[in-house]
């Protein structure tokens, strides 16, 4: 079964446009859980205009499925990463003034920096899942920087699907069977959606963890919480 893991940086964002304590990122995390979420994930970013390092450390505490943590490994993110020794870390590769992540590593150029950074984090019995583009290049690559599980970024699945959900789909099909021959298990993440989160799973039955938070926290407004992460959960089971 694939499980979900709920992305809390809108929380985040929400909370700081306003300064203050509201909402809550520790008692939504909670709550999330609560409602069936079987992960939460941040992706701390230096300028803090999120979820922050301190957010981080209290989502250690409090969170009791899976806590994932994403985000470009810096020194400041390495460190903070092995002071919390999270379930699952994820490496993105994106700058500091990217907006959101919008590219997957190149595993091949970048392989002995990666490998160095995953050992660091397998020393802490951390698991390391390295986001990737749907090319089984890349992904064969991230088996030679000894990550445990790719992340497919999946915004061009996203972007694609209406038009034609099979032509979206391919080249993740075409990933996954390379993760599948390299021994490595897959994630995904970016604009999955209940619009398009259940052709994917279908077709991609090697899944175990899909990450969402701009679509779920949107279907949330409107929604509520609760309902919206059943929905998710139903998709998944279902399609």
């Amino acid at each position: 079964m694939t499980k979900l893991s709920v992305n809390i940086n809108k929380v985040a964002t929400l909370r700081n446009s306003r300064g203050g304590d509201l909402p809550n990122v520790v008692r939504v995390a909670i709550d999330c859980e609560r409602f069936g979420a079987e992960g939460i994930t941040v992706h701390p970013r230096p300028d803090g205009r999120h979820i922050r390092y301190d957010d981080v450390r209290d989502l250690k505490k409090a969170v009791t499925t899976e806590l994932n943590i994403e985000g470009y490994p810096s020194p400041d993110f390495i460190a903070l990463v092995l002071e919390v020794v999270p379930e699952q870390v994820t490496l993105v590769p994106d700058p500091p003034e990217a907006l959101t992540s919008n590219n997957g590593w190149d595993t091949l150029v970048n392989c002995r920096f990666l490998r160095d950074v995953v050992a660091r984090f397998h020393a802490k019995g951390i698991r390391t899942s390295i986001f990737v583009n749907p090319d089984p290049a890349m992904v064969a690559g991230a088996k030679k920087c000894d990550a445990d599980r790719i992340e497919l970024y999946t915004e061009s699945y996203a972007a694609a699907f209406p038009a034609s959900p099979e032509a979206a789909a391919a080249p993740f099909v075409a990933a996954a069977e390379e993760a599948a021959r390299c021994g490595l298990e897959i994630n995904a993440g970016h604009d999955l959606s209940l619009a398009n989160l259940g052709y994917f799973a279908q077709h991609i039955p090697q899944l175990k963890e899909v990450s969402i938070g701009h679509a779920l926290i949107c279907d949330a407004l409107y929604l509520g919480l609760e309902n919206t992460i059943q929905l998710y959960k139903r998709t998944l089971k279902t399609e």
